[in-house]
């Protein structure tokens, strides 16, 4: 049976991949900082799917964290899904230097070192796949937090590049708003935000998994994003970063 890894698996876009994977028959190693809630979550994929869960407690922030999610990944994986991440709630000048630097540590550092602890694995049998869960935040302004998504965009597309291998994939998912516990866990009043610009998080999923087996690099859900992306790349940059301020901050 085929292996995935699936950090930040207990909610959101990460519950929403191991739901899929499970479904798909790959067995599954859970990765997240609560311990319970992990034990809770593999208890139910194994009740529903039948497959083997494996838990793997790790704040991904830290090096401790990150180095037992390493070992566990050169012992092999076929798909690694970099899902964790998290989001400030004020602007870049109102947040302590040691959330920035967290996140930094999270989004990109952890991103790094987990894709390069599982691709030498991959090259030896000559497949498997690392999807790394950016947003479309990467493609406007809006402090560190897009700045880090916009690194995992362009990481993603530079590996895909360097590995250079069609059995090999790397891709990077760019989610809009999704359905998650992601804005309350980060104090964020989105009320203001339409519906029609919410998806669900197994939607995302699906969609991502059919364009990694596409080859895709690079995956916007939606023809709703795809239109915002394309739109935000032709209007004036000072325009979209202003309209990018106002966007989830409160």
């Amino acid at each position: 049976m085929p292996t995935a890894m699936i950090t930040g698996a207990t909610a959101g876009i990460g519950a929403a991949f191991a739901r899929r994977l499970a479904a798909d028959g790959f067995s599954l190693v859970l990765v997240s900082r609560d311990e319970s809630r992990l034990a809770e979550t593999a208890g139910r994929l194994k009740l529903r799917y039948g497959v083997a869960v494996e838990t793997l407690p790790a704040d991904l922030a830290t090096d401790d964290g990150l180095e037992v999610v390493e070992s566990r990944l050169r012992d092999g994986v076929d798909l690694l899904v970099n899902n964790a991440g998290f989001g400030h709630q004020g602007h870049f000048l109102d947040v302590p230097v040691e959330d920035e630097l967290r996140m930094l540590k999270l989004h990109c550092e952890a991103v790094l070192r987990l894709t390069l602890a599982v691709l030498p694995g991959m090259r030896a049998r000559g497949r498997g796949a690392v999807v790394n869960v950016a947003s479309v935040a990467a493609f406007f302004t809006r402090g560190t937090y897009s700045a880090s998504k916009a690194w995992v965009v362009n990481f993603s597309e530079s590996t895909a590049a360097e590995v250079g291998s069609p059995r090999i994939r790397v891709m990077a998912l760019c989610p809009g708003f999704v359905r998650t516990e992601f804005h309350q866990r980060a104090a964020m009043d989105v009320s203001g935000i339409p519906g029609f610009l919410w998806l669900k998080a197994d939607d995302v999923v699906n969609e991502a998994m059919r364009d990694l087996a596409l080859g895709r690099r690079v995956s916007i859900p939606d023809l709703r994003y795809k239109a915002i992306v394309g739109v935000g790349r032709l209007i004036p940059r000072a325009l979209t970063e202003r309209v990018s301020a106002r966007i989830g901050r409160k």
